[in-house]
């Protein structure tokens, strides 16, 4: 008897070869296909001008498609005005209207569909009681704080009963340590309201920090889809080694490989072995003091390139690593990994066909 094969999770969002053209030439979207679980927190991250946000636009309803379709919950809602899709946006500037409470900000969706005001008021009251913004319902947006005005978008976005939230960088306009705090809450909504969310980013830490899954976008590409940790530890490519960043990308004759700067290990030149594929000479370069850690920069003789040309390396030491160790500029050192730490990095873009974000 034949062992059943195990069903993909059902997907809330499919992409199938969407594409999207301003103008002559490289497109912003260049055919990308991906499937998006339900209930998953989805991040779509990237450099500017990668084509993340032009894809979280398609999906809403406020760009158009070139080509391709767009599934939610396998309907196709390619061609539909964004209120009829079963999604919702949280900008970020979080667009609320000044002269509004935010009692009326979050019901004003519900006016404009001709909602009686009782009604209206009571499912808005309710949600700014979830968002913990019930006490600050008549206080008009110019009255909140950043995060308080986050919380307020949040509600009114969710009063149309959506079945995805699309989130376009919602943290970039807070304060740093505001930013932390809002994560934190916004991954705890998700999973109390068991939502799909597609949320924006250019930030790899806030990627990292929120995602079940992460979509790593390039030039209009998908170059990678999986979880914080298997991009994090086995980048496909040298550009998502290089934008995620904690990886060294080494050029040597069998091909390029990343090992995590973590991975690797520094000893006095005096104590070096022969170079190897796991060993090379560097010089260091910069020291960068990061309380728990410190980083050293480096340059090493790229094994494929001439002798007058060299390649930046870092190496990530523990505080108590360093301060056993202490190095200074200039010294020569034997940098070396073990075989296992490193992995071999594709040049193209590595996604499959169709991507399962999951």
């Amino acid at each position: 008897m034949n062992a059943a094969i195990p069903e993909s999770p059902p997907a809330a969002i499919e992409l199938i070869a969407l594409i999207k053209r301003f103008a002559q030439g490289h497109p912003a979207v260049d055919n990308i296909n991906l499937r998006i679980a339900s209930g998953t927190y989805c991040c779509l991250l990237g450099p500017s001008g990668c084509g993340k946000s032009t894809t979280l636009r398609m999906i809403a309803g406020h760009e158009s498609v070139s080509s391709g379709d767009i599934l939610l919950d396998n309907r196709n809602i390619t061609d539909l005005p964004a209120a009829a899709r079963g999604t919702a946006m949280m900008f970020q500037s979080f667009a609320l209207f000044p002269h509004l409470s935010a009692l009326d900000n979050v019901a004003f969706s519900l006016k404009m569909k001709g909602v009686a005001k009782d009604e209206r008021q009571a499912k808005a009251q309710d949600l700014l009681e979830r968002v913990a913004m019930g006490a600050l319902a008549q206080r008009k947006p110019g009255e909140l704080s950043g995060g308080q005005q986050q919380r307020v978008a949040l509600a009114r976005a969710l009063i149309t009963q959506p079945r995805v939230l699309l989130l376009d960088e919602p943290l970039s306009a807070l304060d740093p340590f505001l930013r932390i705090q809002m994560r934190a809450e916004l991954r705890r909504w998700q999973k109390m309201l068991g939502l799909t969310f597609i949320h924006v980013t250019h930030s790899q830490e806030e990627a990292m920090a929120l995602a079940d899954t992460m979509v790593v976008m390039n030039q209009g590409l998908i170059e990678q889809v999986g979880s914080p940790h298997e991009i994090y530890n086995r980048p496909a490519s040298e550009f998502v080694a290089r934008f995620m960043g904690g990886h060294n990308v080494l050029e040597l004759p069998a091909g390029k490989i990343g090992v995590r700067t973590d991975h690797m290990q520094v000893t006095p030149g005096h104590e070096a072995a022969p170079d190897s594929p796991h060993n090379q000479r560097a010089v260091i370069t910069d020291i960068e003091y990061q309380g728990t850690y410190v980083l050293l920069g480096l340059q090493y003789p790229g094994a494929l390139q001439t002798a007058h040309s060299t390649a930046a390396l870092t190496v990530m030491l523990s505080e108590a690593q360093f301060a056993q160790r202490p190095y200074a500029l200039g010294d020569a050192v034997q940098l070396s990994w073990a075989p296992e730490a490193a992995h071999r990095l594709l040049p193209q873009p590595a996604a499959p066909a169709m991507a399962l974000a999951s």
